[in-house]
């Protein structure tokens, strides 16, 4: 089921007992944030704040905050449905680049099913407003108490390449700094902060649209790691199933999509840089003030009756944990594409998206695992990934104790620990420098002789399959249940 926008998927949560009404006065400046840490630390329901103190519009948080919900989000019970239909779309030969590769597979499946629709009228445009404005006039949270303010978290953060003219569509927080500025918070890895420079190299103005509460799956491909040239609105009808519908905006030459509950239209000068932070980041951690580019907002348009949809992040397990889950699942089969020896990953929630990645794969020949390391390492935003574990195709990388038993007992660790350096996340706080590090890769497989280990290696202790059955068989009547 594609949700044509954020209410009609509000609807949906509310009729599954996924949502829950608050009504009691609460205040967007910390108090939301400790009552929505606690319900996303029990997995539980999305939570829509209906009075809300200073403001008319009500909050929606913690909306993609479970399994469930975020596969709902996305018109499917499990996540590794969708990987299932990207591999059935993998039954011919397809070469080139990764860009090249998920093109071609988008074709397959008829590209222009998935283009976006553009539209003249749209909801997000009911209410026009070109003076008399201020972000003030919303329920912007302030989440942790040593946060410099209030920080818009859910933002879809549209630009565009001055050469090209392509769209690009991201999420970057958005520090509030008056009702008409805010800061710009793209690292210097981001495709919008790529534009940036582009658009400054070529003297042209860059314009900004900042797209808040679009359906939910155009909000979750804002974040998805998609090589460069690959349109987010394009994906998100990929992944809807259906086409989103975009209207252009009222002020700069951008398209937004249509059934936004707000869309902030501006710039971004090339010339101004604002001091940026603290914010309580998603790695449970502040992420330090810095300098970053300011947002100036010159219209705002919305829905009558806006909702202001908002996430927090913190210590994990929170909401953004789920988006990197369904990445974990949605771009498996396209790492499988490139490394098809790769059997499964796993993303730890406690990584955080890019501290940690357990992979098992199919080995077949001495050190097959160093390649996978260093394959891993140069693969799109993998390139952040700080920790590597690889293990056997026979091992559950989501069974925890099942990988750790085999790390404690498998590795040899003057021979099976690769140190490498190469690039961190901007908020990766661990190195001496900012934005690159070391990095380490473990492997935890099983060691040939062709690789040196001239011992016998033991196989692990596994009962016979007829006496399993046996006891399967015979088990109500031992009396242990």
């Amino acid at each position: 089921m594609a949700f044509k926008d954020l209410r009609e998927f509000v609807e949906f949560l509310e009729e599954k007992g996924e949502l829950k009404r608050i009504r009691t006065e609460v205040d967007p400046i910390l108090e939301i944030t400790e009552i929505t840490d606690r319900i996303s630390k029990r997995n539980g329901p999305a939570l829509l704040f209906e009075n809300v103190k200073g403001s008319k519009s009500p909050v929606l948080i913690n909306t993609l905050g479970s399994f469930d919900r975020m596969s709902w989000s996305l018109g499917v019970n499990n996540l590794d449905e969708i990987a299932e239909r990207i591999r059935s779309m993998m039954l011919v030969d397809i070469s080139g680049t990764m860009v090249e590769k998920l093109g071609a597979l988008i074709k397959l499946k008829d590209f222009a099913n998935y283009i976006p629709k553009l539209v003249k009228k749209a909801p997000c445009q009911e209410v026009v407003l070109t003076e008399n404005f201020s972000l003030d006039d919303f329920p912007i949270l302030k989440c942790w108490p040593g946060d410099a303010g209030r920080f818009i978290t859910l933002p879809l953060v549209i630009t565009k390449d001055s050469v090209t003219g392509q769209q690009n569509m991201g999420m970057y927080r958005m520090q509030v700094f008056d009702g008409k500025t805010t800061g710009m918070h793209w690292h210097i890895h981001h495709d919008g902060a790529e534009n940036f420079r582009r658009a400054v190299e070529n003297n042209k103005k860059f314009e900004v649209a900042v797209a808040i509460g679009a359906d939910p799956a155009t909000i979750y491909s804002a974040t998805a790691p998609l090589p460069k040239g690959i349109d987010e609105l394009i994906f998100s009808g990929f992944l809807r199933n259906k086409p989103v519908k975009l209207v252009k905006c009222k002020t700069i030459d951008l398209k937004v999509p249509a059934y936004a509950e707000i869309i902030l239209e501006g710039y971004v000068d090339f010339s101004e840089l604002r001091r940026e932070g603290p914010f309580g980041d998603h790695t449970g951690y502040y992420s330090l003030a810095d300098d970053y580019p300011v947002f100036h907002i010159e219209c705002i348009t919305h829905r009558k009756d806006p909702i202001y949809p908002a996430t927090i992040v913190g210590r994990p397990p929170m909401e953004d944990c789920y988006f990197g889950k369904a990445t974990e699942r949605i771009f498996l089969p396209l790492v499988q594409l490139m490394y098809p020896e790769i059997i499964d990953m796993d993303l730890p929630l406690e990584g955080v998206f890019h501290n940690c990645v357990i992979i098992s794969i199919k080995k077949e020949y001495p050190l097959h695992v160093n390649k996978i390391m260093n394959a891993v390492w140069g693969l799109g935003q993998m390139m952040f990934t700080k920790m590597i574990v690889v293990v056997d195709e026979n091992i559950n990388v989501h069974d925890y104790s099942e990988v750790a038993w085999k790390v404690f007992n498998n590795v040899d660790p003057e021979r099976d620990i690769v140190f490498a350096k190469g690039p961190l996340d901007v908020l990766d706080h661990s190195s001496n420098t900012p934005n690159y590090g070391s990095k380490i890769g473990i492997d935890a497989t099983k060691k040939w002789k062709e690789e040196g280990y001239c011992r016998e290696w033991p196989d692990d202790i596994v009962m016979n399959d007829d006496v399993k059955r046996l006891v399967d068989g015979k088990w109500s009547s031992y009396g242990l249940e």
